[in-house]
This record gives C-alpha cells, sequence and structure tokens, in this order.
C-alpha cells in the first residue's frame, strides 16, 4: 500500500462484506491516515422473506462496524438484498458511478465477481462498467476481495479465486476479529464457512502465501501509477 494519503472506497452488496472481505486492510489504511469510506449497496426487506429481528438489528450492527472503523462515511443504496438481478446493471452504473464522482477515492474493494452469490457477480460486474479511467481518472488501483462462504464455493475450475496482491494484517487481525463479532447472526460455530476459526484460518493461510503471520488476500484488476 501507499503511504501517501489516499481516499479508499470499499464496495459491499451487504453489510458484513466489508468485514470480512477486507477489513484487516481497511484498518491499515486508516492507521496509515487514508480516509475511507464504505457505500452498501443492499438492504434487507421485510417482503422479500427477511426476519423482523434481522432487520431491526442491521442498522445497530452498521453503526457500530462504521464507528469501528472510522469511515468517513457511509452510503446505502438500499437495493433490495438477494434480489440484484441484470436488469439493475444500468442503475447500478449510475448510481455508483454518482458515488464515485462525489468522494473520488484512489483505492476501490469490491466482491469477487464469480462468487456464488449473485448480488456480488452483478455489482462488481457494475463495478468495472464504472470505474473506466475516462470517467474516474482518480482510481488508481482496483482489487476484489474474497468472501468466505461464497468465493469459496465456486467449484467451476477456470473461474476461482487466484491471489495476486496481499496485505499483512497482522497487526489488525485482533480489531478486524472484534468487528466480525458485531455480525452475531452471521457467525457460527465451525465448520460453518464463517466460523472464527475459518477467518483465522484463511488468513493464517493467506499468511503463509505471502511471508506474513495473517494477511488477506486479493485478486488484482486494475492498477494505474
Amino acid at each position: 500500500m501507499k503511504s501517501k494519503s489516499e481516499k479508499v472506497l470499499v464496495i459491499a452488496p451487504h453489510p458484513d462484506d466489508e468485514t470480512f472481505g477486507c477489513g484487516g486492510s481497511l484498518l491499515r489504511h486508516k492507521y496509515e491516515g487514508n480516509e475511507i469510506f464504505w457505500l452498501i449497496i443492499t438492504k434487507m426487506k421485510e417482503e422479500h422473506g427477511w426476519r423482523k429481528e434481522l432487520i431491526k438489528k442491521r442498522p445497530s450492527e452498521i453503526e457500530q462496524v462504521s464507528k469501528s472503523y472510522c469511515f468517513s462515511d457511509v452510503i446505502n443504496l438500499d437495493y433490495p438484498s438477494t434480489r440484484i438481478s441484470s436488469s439493475d446493471i444500468p442503475s447500478l452504473v449510475e448510481n455508483i458511478g454518482s458515488v464515485i464522482k462525489k468522494i473520488k477515492p484512489s483505492v476501490i474493494y469490491a466482491p469477487f465477481p464469480r462468487d456464488v452469490h449473485t448480488d456480488h457477480q452483478y455489482i462488481t460486474n457494475a463495478v468495472q462498467s464504472t470505474i473506466k479511467w475516462f470517467r474516474h481518472p482518480s482510481i488508481n488501483l482496483f482489487l476484489v476481495y474474497e468472501t468466505l462462504s461464497e468465493t469459496n464455493f465456486n467449484f467451476l475450475t477456470n473461474d476461482t479465486f487466484k491471489p495476486n496482491y496481499f496485505v499483512n494484517i497482522s497487526p489488525f487481525f485482533k480489531k478486524k476479529m472484534e468487528i466480525v463479532k458485531i455480525y452475531k447472526s452471521e457467525i457460527k460455530a465451525h465448520p460453518f464457512p464463517r466460523s472464527t476459526k475459518s477467518i483465522k484460518s484463511l488468513a493464517t493461510l493467506r499468511g503463509s502465501q505471502s511471508g506474513y503471520e495473517f494477511a488477506e488476500a486479493f485478486h488484482l484488476l486494475y492498477f494505474k501509477k
């Protein structure tokens, strides 16, 4: 990561993706003096089958998570969760583009576009359509992150996550785990994919691939000096 001050935008289809995918990297960005911004694309709605208690808890979780990272701003586009389709791509391109135009980030994080969750697929496809250099020249780095229970369940040989960019999160791993636990409904006992054991195991594996105690791994899609 660069040492100079930057604006960093993490795009999360759902609240929690930002923490599972790149929470340690966001904490490192903040430690290095960068501004970090959180764009949440979807929102749970009762008419789509989400339980009232989950919907009621989510704003409090978002507030706690936002304070934990010290985000400069949190934006929610309020698309219905688990309902994103190809027909939403034009509006996603427009709305995500408006956020990027306002913030002018130099670094963007988004989910791996071949995750098994279709929300992730369509949203990152929209992001890729949005960030052409002549539209948003501020962007220097675009990384896609892996999300436990979504990225690791893609068994298609040619479309699996292949990391080529690693970030040392060793000093920030403990804090990341504290934030993970804010999302109580998402964490269950091992062997559930989103167990604390699985999260630590993945960070340990990525660390062993890159020479650190704990690391987060990404696929680099765009880099401009």
